[in-house]
């Protein structure tokens, strides 16, 4: 067992809840093809492995898993590119999928917990998401802005994409057409900031995009980003909440093990103070966990990252050091 699971044990206590959630469910999303990196697809069942139901469970919630989605392959010869855009026919297919079951868990009242998987899949979740809550709010963690557009984007790589898409920004692509310009830019605030493309920042600037990067982290301290994140997407403290967090947004001595790892990040304790302030709005309705990648270090960092995985899980649902 890893230090880092060591200090977050999950513990058996009652949970004093503001939000109208008794039940989750755990949405096991294995997919890689928004990224080139083998092994992401992994992550979900590494995470249940290791105990994340259960963990869950002695925390207060009634927890049902149905196990992982399968998708049907796309054979890489008919899904050619578009353009720039790697897998798209593939991505898009399992987007709509994780959209469909994402709403239907919403709606049905129960609070969805997609476990990625590359974070191409917040195209599905935060569609679902939104399909019953129209007025929420996203809170985005990570490293990167994932927000390139199909005529910015210099990779490919459709999960450096899934903002745009949600906000219906750049060229339209029929293959997306599903996804409806479900958020607005006032609505949408990031944290954790560190590794952005140059047509990434230019439209955070064209569209008025709130981000804290990690030099305001450094600056202000991470209690006083958190607070100023929420009074701009959420002022009210009235507004849903979906949080969609990458763990690369972690510092890589944190949580080695994931696909675009960058110096500079979130400590281990930044990372679960975000998940717990949000917890303690009661507004929560969506949670992401994306981009743990199992196949890309050593056994023991390994453990480390789902670990950590699971801890910020944990936070975002409740559990608090007392």
């Amino acid at each position: 067992m890893s230090p880092y699971h060591q200090l977050r044990e999950p513990k058996t206590a009652a949970v004093h809840r503001r939000v109208p959630f008794l039940r989750l469910k755990v949405v096991g999303e294995p997919i890689s093809g928004g990224q080139p990196k083998a092994g992401v697809d992994h992550a979900p069942i590494h995470l249940v492995n290791a105990g994340l139901p259960q963990q869950l469970k002695e925390i207060g919630w009634e927890v049902h898993f149905g196990g992982h989605h399968q998708f049907e392959e796309i054979e890489t010869t008919n899904d050619p590119p578009i353009g720039k855009l790697k897998r798209p026919r593939l991505v898009s297919s399992v987007c709509k999928a994780v959209a469909d079951t994402v709403g239907a868990h919403a709606k049905n009242g129960v609070l969805p917990v997609t476990i990625g998987g590359d974070h191409s899949l917040a195209m599905g979740t935060i569609s679902g998401t939104f399909s019953q809550y129209p007025d929420a709010c996203v809170i985005w963690v990570d490293a990167h802005a994932d927000i390139n557009t199909i005529e910015t984007t210099e990779s490919g790589n459709i999960h450096g994409m899934p903002v745009s898409f949600l906000l219906g920004i750049g060229t339209s692509v029929p293959e997306f057409s599903w996804i409806k310009p479900v958020l607005r830019p006032e609505r949408l605030v990031y944290i954790g900031l560190r590794d952005l493309d140059i047509g990434e920042k230019q439209l955070l600037k064209q569209h008025g995009i709130k981000a804290f990067s990690m030099h305001e982290v450094d600056k202000y301290g991470i209690g006083q980003v958190v607070e100023k994140a929420l009074d701009h997407v959420n002022p009210g403290r009235d507004r849903p909440i979906h949080l969609s967090f990458d763990v690369d947004a972690l510092d890589p001595s944190v949580a080695p093990s994931t696909g675009t790892p960058v110096r500079g990040g979130l400590t281990f304790r930044e990372g679960h103070y975000i998940c717990e302030a949000i917890w303690e709005t009661g507004l929560l309705i969506g949670l992401d966990i994306m981009e743990v990648n199992p196949s890309l270090e050593d056994q023991k960092s390994v453990e480390q990252t789902v670990a950590v995985g699971c801890s910020l899980i944990r936070s975002a649902l409740g559990e608090t050091l007392l």
